[in-house]
């Protein structure tokens, strides 16, 4: 028997889904393959089953394991390859995850963060946002706009919406202090985003606030925040001034 299939034996003797739980199976499932990941029970280069069969080893739907690989994708921990199959892809040390707050990052260069919050209002989910948090529509969710600066220049202006339930600070509170310390603080343990940057011009607007001319190159983010349990606390839409502002990535060679 190979190296890989005993590792695959190994993850599949070590664990069963908890249908009591409160935590989702197919988040439950992404979890103890990272974990597994983590300790080199999976080490890199292992070719993982197709999910049908890694939905009956396991005894759940392929719904299910679809959804859990595909988180497993989003955190770049497999890698999925036409005519080759799914690869575990994440070295054998894996590097803790760190979601930070630009306020956090700002603060920590020393670029003296300022905010303004714009809007702060707790109204009923329409049908894009409550598909994002994965709630239904018109469920209560919480609409926070804040301009952030750094060293006294607009930077950011940056829309999040999060259910209400993990809504536990003021507005005040949030004009001081990044918005992941305020989670963290009520008890949220974030576990992993999703985040898509893309780019385009500035309207009229939002110009005005970033203190940009018209037309000129924004930087955008989309961010779906999870918690421990799987539950996504967090829908983000912001924009950057790209004269002041870039994102920097780093890429692990496999």
């Amino acid at each position: 028997m190979s190296a890989p299939q005993r590792s695959l034996d190994d993850v599949f003797a070590a664990f069963a889904v908890d249908r009591t739980s409160p935590i989702p199976l197919w988040f439950q499932v992404a979890q103890h393959f990272e974990q597994s990941i983590a300790a080199g029970t999976l080490p890199q280069g292992t070719l993982l089953d197709n999910e049908i069969l890694l939905a009956e080893q396991l005894g759940i739907s392929r719904p299910t394991m679809r959804r859990a690989m595909e988180q497993l994708v989003d955190q770049g921990l497999i890698v999925r390859r036409r005519g080759i199959g799914t690869r575990v892809v994440q070295p054998k040390v894996r590097r803790p995850l760190e979601l930070t707050s630009l306020h956090d990052d700002l603060a920590s260069t020393g670029q003296q963060p300022t905010t303004t919050v714009l809007r702060f209002e707790t109204l009923g989910a329409g049908p894009e946002v409550a598909a994002r948090l994965r709630l239904e529509p018109g469920d209560p969710v919480v609409l926070v706009e804040r301009l952030r600066n750094a060293l006294d220049q607009p930077i950011a202006r940056m829309t999040n919406w999060l259910p209400s339930d993990v809504v536990t600070f003021d507005e005040d509170a949030l004009a001081s202090t990044g918005l992941y310390d305020l989670l963290r603080r009520t008890g949220v343990h974030l576990h992993s985003a999703t985040q898509t940057v893309g780019a385009r011009t500035a309207t009229a607007a939002e110009a005005r606030e970033l203190g940009e001319p018209r037309g000129a190159a924004l930087l955008t983010m989309e961010r779906e925040t999870l918690d421990d349990h799987g539950t996504v606390v967090e829908f983000a839409s912001h924009l950057y001034a790209a004269s002041r502002y870039s994102f920097e990535i780093n890429l692990i060679g496999g």
